[in-house]
């Protein structure tokens, strides 16, 4: 064993803050091996490392102690410690000489109460999740104005009163349906599964809260539970979780199509401020009636316009239907054989028949001649072909 050298100074033995921490630590070593129980927090482990970390916590009155466990021992007890878990823990005090720290180098550790719940409810969350329970895309939205509220929690629960309070004040039309449950102990996991079956079975229920206060963390274990985690998931109607204080969270709470902090917030979750909704209602008649009104002067104005068009259609088309027929009886009139007889051309007929050659007639025959103005009667004297 070292010796922990120190110098005089008169009639004082002076030691260096090395050789104090050195010296404390061979105290210390002379002490047993004790057990200390815990919280575990501030786990570190690294594969590069010779030596795991880990901080006990004593939950009362918030006193740390630091610990160190040789990896290769942490890694053989297989414990999956998560954080928050007690556990008592083997080994012996020591000092840090360089920062003078006092901890405890550990020689083994053992789970202690809930650290198998704990260990349990971690392996059923990996579980779930791998199912694709606790899915962003499963989150169905609220409804905007539900007709009726189910809300499940404890028969004696001051919750339960502040929901209906928070509901009633801010949409007094909306139904409340409360259905009390065991919340707590033996039983209660499978009582929150048949009242939210009741629940849900309503038609008019829209979306159920299921609420409970604050509690240890045995007290909110049933909805941790598999049986309510999987009915809150395939639940009919959209399901808020406002169970516990906002640091809890039990495994309903990833199910949950949404979560509240309290009942109060869960409460302004499911349903409208009246007021809000007034005036929002009251904007949009106002954005409905100036749309009616621009859409009156449009049509007023379209139907003007179509009006002068009406009654400028018949002289239209008069004009139109004039301007054709002079045109028509221009084309008739350079085709009509009085126009030929006007250049000086004229018909002749022999009998009823036009005449159109000179062998049709002999010497004597009677013929009628037609002029632009007028006619004559002649009679063949010759016929040259």
């Amino acid at each position: 064993m070292r010796k922990v050298e120190h110098t005089v100074h008169g009639d004082r033995k002076v030691f260096t803050v090395s050789a104090f921490n050195r010296g404390i630590g061979m105290h210390l070593g002379r002490l047993p091996a004790v057990w200390v129980e815990g919280e575990v927090t501030e786990l570190r482990r690294n594969d590069a490392w010779a030596n795991v970390f880990l901080t006990l916590k004593d939950p009362k009155t918030g006193a740390c102690l630091s610990v160190t466990i040789a990896r290769r021992t942490f890694d053989r007890l297989t414990l999956e410690l998560v954080e928050g878990e007690t556990v008592h823990v083997a080994g012996r005090a020591e000092i840090y000489e360089l920062k003078g720290e006092l901890g405890l180098r550990a020689s083994t550790v053992e789970r202690l109460g809930l650290g198998d719940h704990l260990v349990a409810l971690e392996r059923l969350k990996r579980s779930l999740a791998a199912e694709g329970l606790f899915a962003a895309e499963r989150k169905r939205p609220l409804p905007r104005v539900p007709r009726a509220v189910g809300i499940l929690t404890g028969a004696d629960a001051a919750a339960r009163g502040d929901l209906v309070a928070t509901i009633r004040a801010r949409f007094p039309a909306t139904i409340i349906v409360v259905r009390a449950a065991r919340v707590q102990g033996k039983g209660a996991a499978s009582a929150i599964v048949a009242a939210l079956a009741e629940l849900t079975a309503r038609e008019d229920v829209d979306v159920v809260i299921l609420a409970r206060g604050g509690g240890s963390f045995e007290d909110l274990l049933p909805f941790s539970d598999e049986t309510v985690v999987r009915a809150v998931a395939s639940s009919r109607v959209p399901v808020v979780s406002a169970v516990g204080h906002e640091q809890d969270t039990p495994l309903c709470d990833l199910a949950a199509d949404a979560r509240a902090a309290t009942p109060t917030a869960a409460g302004a979750l499911v349903v409208p401020e009246l007021r809000e909704l007034e005036l929002a209602l009251a904007a949009t008649r106002r954005r409905l009636e100036l749309a009616l009104r621009t859409q009156v002067d449009r049509d007023r104005s379209r139907l003007a316009r179509q009006g002068v068009r009406l009654r400028a259609a018949p002289r239209l088309i008069l004009e139109r239907r004039r301007a054709a027929l002079d045109r028509s009886g221009a084309r008739l009139q350079t085709l009509s054989p009085l126009a030929t007889l006007g250049r000086g051309y004229a018909i002749v007929r022999a009998g009823a028949d036009a005449l159109r050659a000179a062998a049709d007639v002999t010497a004597g025959d009677a013929l009628d001649i037609q002029l632009a103005a007028g006619s004559l009667g002649a009679r063949v004297e010759d016929v040259r072909p």
